[in-house]
């Protein structure tokens, strides 16, 4: 491992530890998100993402499929993409074909493992374009290497993951990524849209359980990781709808009292106390458009399906 790779896995778990000894002390008790997505995370939620209930990913990826050329267009000829949060990375193919000759493609991801393999599955698919990864978390400011040319950026976010962010992370975030493609870039988002509560629940508790294994995973790695000691029979995954926030939250309730010690701290659990570990909001297509305008982009396409499950949006 090069020193930049061991600095930065040090950093990582300085604030992975951090994020967790402050969540767990809170009241209620909550974890970010991101942490979800360690490499047996990503694994897990590359199946996810496979589930007859989870229709995110197959109604995007429809969506990609029949505006792919106006995408492109919409992109202009010799981009550079950027791909935030890239995962398997499954959606930018389809992308990425429909591209006119695309100079680069840049995928960031806070899972370096996970990153390689999608890195080298893109290289097999596009032998011909240039692919640089850079590990990183995007909910975070940091800095593009001073190795990406200058040119048309296009900044890709798809699979939803707007959503995960709350409303000033959305909008600092909106801004980071205006920061990264410059004036005359743009950005292609995948945005859930709001609909019913019988269609969205399994979607996020489905039932095979891997969802439950996804969000389980979050304790593993602390235990892993962090020193502690949660007891996972302890835990059950809950999926629920909050109202006021427009999102599907995800919990980790625990069944039973019961104390943890993570890095030498100790953490008291109630019965039917949980551990809020994800929001995925809901918009409605003026709501994001609103979102967007107020940090800095101007919508010039929209991409949606016939039912209104899910929409993508291009801004410039």
């Amino acid at each position: 491992m090069s020193e930049l790779a061991t600095a930065l896995s040090q950093q990582q778990h300085g604030a992975f530890r951090a994020d967790v000894l402050a969540g767990l002390a809170q009241s209620p008790k909550t974890l970010p998100s991101r942490w979800l997505y360690d490499d047996r995370g990503s694994e897990l939620f590359e199946q996810i993402t496979q589930l007859a209930e989870y229709y995110p990913t197959r109604t995007e990826t429809s969506i990609l499929r029949a505006g792919a050329a106006e995408m492109a267009r919409f992109c202009g000829d010799r981009p550079i993409v950027l791909e935030y949060g890239a995962g398997a990375g499954i959606k930018t193919q389809i992308l990425i074909e429909a591209l006119a000759a695309p100079r680069l493609y840049v995928p960031v991801d806070i899972a370096g493992d996970f990153l390689d393999q999608t890195v080298t599955r893109l290289r097999d698919c596009f032998p011909n374009l240039l692919t640089r990864s850079i590990v990183a978390d995007f909910t975070q400011p940091f800095e593009l290497p001073a190795w990406i040319p200058s040119g048309r950026r296009v900044a890709f976010f798809p699979g939803s993951t707007i959503g995960n962010l709350n409303p000033s992370e959305t909008a600092t975030f909106l801004q980071r990524m205006r920061r990264h493609v410059g004036a005359d870039g743009r950005a292609i988002i995948g945005v859930d849209l709001k609909k019913s509560l019988e269609v969205l629940l399994p979607a996020y508790d489905d039932a095979s359980g891997v969802t439950a294994l996804f969000n389980l995973n979050l304790l593993r790695r602390i235990n892993r990781e962090l020193g502690g000691n949660f007891a996972i029979e302890g835990f059950r995954h809950s999926a629920r709808w909050n109202e006021r926030e427009s999102a599907i939250e995800m919990h980790l309730v625990s069944t039973r009292a019961q104390s943890v010690l993570v890095s030498g701290r100790k953490f008291e659990f109630d019965q039917a106390e949980s551990i809020h570990t994800e929001s995925s909001r809901k918009y409605d297509v003026e709501g994001f458009e609103r979102v967007a305008r107020e940090n800095g982009w101007v919508v010039g396409a929209r991409w949606i399906d016939d039912q209104h499950l899910f929409a993508l949006f291009g801004l410039q």
